[in-house]
């Protein structure tokens, strides 16, 4: 078994964002149904884009809907900084603010995930 976190750092302002976010979950999903233990965590633009998926007509939010379960949380930082901590709170997602407000890496790392980032 595997022990993977997976960094969210792309918004959906471009559509090579939207493809990279959408990456990501697959690769959340993918993981999960191999049993691995996996983690999503969303930062910096990935805080919007975790908030646009949020909405139900988004076309990946079945996606979304399906690696829900695995998603540690965003950076309160960068959800506030991005404009995204209202649509966060109202879809019912955790911040995470370990290190400065940030959620902490080091800590994912100390637990023996391996990182990986889109």
């Amino acid at each position: 078994m595997r022990k993977v976190a997976v960094l969210v750092l792309a918004g959906t302002e471009t559509h090579e964002g939207l493809g990279r976010l959408v990456n990501a979950l697959m690769l959340a999903q993918e993981l999960k149904e191999a049993g691995d233990e996996v983690r999503l965590l969303f930062d910096g633009a990935g805080t919007q884009g975790l908030a646009a998926l949020a909405v139900p007509s988004h076309k990946a939010h079945k996606l979304l809907l399906a690696v829900r379960d695995r998603i540690q949380g965003a950076c309160a930082y960068c959800a506030r900084a991005f404009g995204a901590r209202e649509a966060l709170e109202a879809a019912g997602f955790p911040f995470l603010g370990d290190y400065r407000d940030h959620p902490s890496l080091r800590g994912l790392l100390e637990e023996g995930y391996t990182l990986i980032t889109f």
